[in-house]
């Protein structure tokens, strides 16, 4: 029987945290964080536009010429325009984490210890 050296030293193959960093480094993330942010402000614009939509004044005049004005609100308009702004949040957040993935992941060398 020949006994062959086997592969199974841990330097043969790359670590999972290391193929991981390799794959996260790309440089052409920080574009698709510019089209990110490009988003988060249409989201934003549209969001403004839902809640002026959803505000309307009411005025009423009394018979003695008393002027009322209060506001009715529509809640759909309401909750889109939240939701438009909860939406914006997290893409912005997405936005970000490309960025930084952009910038800043590294290839680092092994840990020996």
């Amino acid at each position: 029987m020949i006994d062959l050296p086997q592969p199974t030293g841990a330097e043969l193959w790359p670590t999972e945290a290391q193929t991981e960093t390799a794959r996260l480094h790309r440089p052409w993330r920080a574009l698709v964080a510019l089209g990110e942010l490009i988003v988060v402000a249409a989201l934003i614009w549209f969001a403004f536009a839902l809640w002026h939509s959803g505000v309307v004044p009411v005025t009423t005049v009394l018979s003695d010429g008393t002027r009322l004005v209060s506001s009715r609100f529509f809640g759909g308009s309401i909750a889109g325009a939240v939701g438009l702004g909860v939406l914006a949040t997290l893409v912005f957040v997405d936005a970000v984490r490309e960025l930084l993935l952009a910038v800043r992941a590294r290839h680092r060398k092994p840990h020996k210890g």
